[in-house]
């Protein structure tokens, strides 16, 4: 990954750190909308993102170095990492319109990081690498690692760059790990919105009771 850098993106809560999964998301400045399309596109401020990022230039650097380029094992993970990363973009900027849509596209995500995981999983099978207890002292390492604030892939570099394809790809693995959590965390969150809020055709009846009810005194 000597060429590949991940930007992180500076857009940050009070405290100055990323917002997280969990919490949900503002996406437009101060979080508010002035008719009953809700604030979305805000991609950039989740952690899955950032991790889904993290994993896919990962996968792309360690498919070039193991994997043969001719393969459709090479071309399917690959495929698998972006569709990680993409879905999470493509959910947020269809959430404006579409809460549906945000979680289906955000559960496809999740699904393709499953598939991710089970890829590395037949390498390292296919490969006798044994996967790393959460004893291992490497594996407490990249936990450490994964708490770093605004952690990218110079976070994880000497993990990912590593000549031993057994390091490689239990790093990798971790990372994926991390990103299904927050992925599943997302996932939960957006269940309660929706729930909460309902989706956008109660906002646009909402809206549209609360335009005539400023309407009828005027009426009378």
């Amino acid at each position: 990954m000597a060429n590949t850098k991940t930007k992180v993106t500076k857009t940050t809560e009070k405290d100055g750190r990323p917002l997280s999964s969990r919490k949900s998301l503002p996406s437009l400045p101060n979080g508010k909308s002035a008719g009953f399309i809700p604030p979305h596109g805000g991609y950039k401020k989740l952690l899955c993102y950032h991790k889904a990022l993290v994993v896919y230039d990962a996968t792309l650097y360690f498919c070039d170095r193991f994997i043969d380029k001719k393969s459709r094992t090479h071309d399917q993970m690959v495929q698998a990492a972006r569709s990680g990363k993409q879905n999470i973009l493509e959910g947020s900027q269809a959430s404006g319109t579409s809460k549906e849509t945000e979680l289906k596209l955000t559960s496809v995500a999740r699904s393709s990081q499953e598939e991710l995981i089970e890829d590395y999983r037949d390498f390292m099978r296919n490969h006798r690498i044994e996967a790393w207890t959460p004893e291992h002292p490497y594996a407490r390492c990249l936990r450490q690692l994964n708490r770093t604030e605004n952690a990218n892939d110079e976070t994880f570099r000497k993990g990912i760059e590593h000549p031993d394809p057994a390091i490689c790809a239990n790093v990798i693995v971790g990372l994926i790990k991390v990103t299904c959590y927050f992925l599943d965390q997302q996932l939960r969150r957006l269940e309660q919105d929706f729930l909460k809020e309902g989706g956008l055709r109660e906002r646009m009846t909402r809206a549209r009771l609360a335009i005539r009810a400023t309407q009828l005194p005027h009426q009378r």
